[in-house]
């Protein structure tokens, strides 16, 4: 049976790219794109909502009943905001949204991408390891029956990412060479598409997936 998914961050680097693979997919019938501002693609298959309160969902309750499952892609690097509006967008907005998702859909499948170094301790000094691995762990303590939780490592860019900043476009050049450096490390932005849209339609025997988990789902 194909899948209606609900897609967040759909104009960033990895939420695009899901959206664009999903529409490719035979096995997803239709993808949502909760956003605050639209993207640039359309299909047939995407709806867009837009939506501005991210503390919010109450309007979505309807939306969430009727999904078979939410990846969530929305993000935003540390360098780019002030600490609390950082904890904000990493850490508040996808319990709140998880919350409101579990009480209108408990079947529903959620995807959380997190990234590679996430500290499940929540002592790092770094604050995207610390808060990352503070929204995973209270994801974890939600009564999904389908969690998993994507950890890739350094994203390599396969198309332009609309609203990308300044310090992501002078690291462009040198991905080839950290791909050959860390070929573990690295994985291409339809590669982490396709393996999240794979974990979601044929779920995991895990709930954590790390960069080579992710990898392997598609015989890399």
């Amino acid at each position: 049976m194909a899948l209606k998914i609900i897609v967040t961050g759909a104009t960033g680097l990895a939420g695009s790219e899901v959206v664009r693979q999903a529409l490719l997919d035979d096995g997803i019938e239709t993808v949502t794109a909760v956003v605050r501002r639209p993207p640039a693609i359309r299909h047939p298959k995407l709806h867009i909502v837009l939506h501005e309160n991210y503390r919010d969902y109450s309007a979505l309750t309807e939306l969430f009943a009727g999904q078979d499952a939410c990846l969530w892609c929305l993000g935003i690097s540390q360098t780019q905001v002030p600490q609390d509006e950082y904890i904000r967008i990493t850490y508040d907005y996808v319990v709140t949204a998880a919350q409101a998702m579990l009480a209108a859909n408990p079947a529903l499948a959620f995807l959380f991408l997190s990234g590679m170094g996430a500290d499940s301790q929540e002592k790092s000094r770094t604050l995207f390891a610390r808060i990352k691995g503070k929204a995973e762990n209270n994801l974890k303590r939600l009564p999904f029956k389908k969690l998993y939780i994507a950890r890739p490592g350094g994203i390599i860019p396969v198309h332009k990412k609309e609203n990308a900043a300044f310090f992501e476009k002078l690291l462009i050049p040198l991905f080839p060479v950290f791909k050959l450096l860390m070929p573990g490390k690295m994985i291409t932005s339809v590669e982490l598409a396709k393996a999240m849209l794979d974990v979601v339609k044929h779920g995991s025997d895990r709930v954590i997936l790390e960069n080579m988990d992710l990898k392997r789902r598609l015989g890399k």
